[in-house]
């Protein structure tokens, strides 16, 4: 009994020497201005946590999921790809995902920093996607219709001969039968790596869209952060109403570029999405939450 009782003070003794060991550690690292976490210290996964680039406010992952990807704090819209629109928008996340199988080509052989074949190889096998354009058709509160929606990790959601091919059929499969069109735009601009076959295509979807209007069809463009170069140029200022999020950057050239070449400030907010529909180029702004029954609204007056 007394050797186990020594044993005992023995191993409290232990314990306590490594708490106060601990604490001595820690007073060291402090007066020395040492704030980062010690190595032991076991790391947080990534993502779990999501900081606001506005506010800095931090949140759980989930918590900006069930925000809709939208700061509880500030407001600030969290860039977002097609899969989460969908799942946001359509009825029950329901859809039927359309041409899904094309995917780019390297026509041309070119090769800037690396092989457009390769670029187009690794970003395959990163994202899970085939390009930078999805089209899907489902139901918003009941009512049918054909939902594009771009993806900016796709190489800047940038415009190439898939995305006008895509865009081209989708609005064929609208004429066919007789419903509205839905498109999310996200994207840097034309796709330089496809030169001439890029530019084509601002031409190409424009001309589609004639045939739409053509047939009394619906053409909505949700214009999201960022919206630049060739989609601003073309189908994403095209839409029977153009509509935009908040704070979303849009324009042509990006604010930095014009600021250099015509050596002058630029207006608070330039180019963002308050300040394009000041100036008139949007009929309104709608806020990602309020976006579905916003849609309802006006899907509902279109039909009528």
């Amino acid at each position: 009994m007394i050797q186990q009782f020594e044993d005992f003070e023995s191993n409290l003794a232990g314990e306590e020497g490594k708490a106060q060991e601990a604490k001595t550690s820690w007073f060291k690292r402090l007066k020395k201005g040492i704030t980062t976490p010690s190595s032991e210290k076991k790391e947080t996964p990534e993502g779990l946590w999501a900081k606001c680039p506005e506010c800095n406010y931090i949140c759980t992952m989930n918590d900006l999921r069930e925000a809709l990807f939208v700061c509880p704090k500030c407001g600030y819209h969290h860039r977002i790809g097609s899969e989460e629109y969908y799942e946001i928008l359509f009825d029950n996340k329901e859809y039927t995902e359309l041409f899904a199988d094309i995917r780019s080509k390297d026509f041309l052989g070119f090769t800037d920093l690396k092989p457009y074949q390769k670029r187009l190889e690794e970003t395959w096998a990163k994202t899970d996607l085939t390009d930078s354009m999805r089209v899907a058709v489902g139901k918003i509160n009941g009512h049918e219709l054909v939902m594009a929606a771009m993806d900016f990790e796709f190489i800047g959601g940038s415009l190439g001969s898939v995305m006008g091919e895509k865009f081209s059929r989708a609005v064929d499969y609208c004429l066919e039968h007789k419903l509205p069109f839905f498109i999310i735009c996200k994207s840097g601009g034309a796709r330089m790596m496809e030169s001439a076959f890029s530019l084509m295509q601002l031409a190409k979807t424009s001309g589609k869209l004639s045939q739409l209007s053509d047939a009394k069809l619906p053409y909505i463009a949700l214009l999201t952060d960022p919206t630049f170069g060739g989609i601003s140029a073309s189908f994403g200022m095209l839409g029977d109403l153009n509509i935009a999020e908040p704070g979303a950057l849009i324009g042509f050239a990006g604010p930095r570029v014009i600021k250099e070449t015509i050596k002058k400030d630029l207006p608070p907010g330039f180019q963002r999405s308050e300040f394009i529909l000041e100036h008139g180029f949007l009929d309104f702004i709608v806020p990602r939450p309020e976006l579905k029954s916003k849609l309802t609204s006006v899907l509902t007056l279109f039909k009528n």
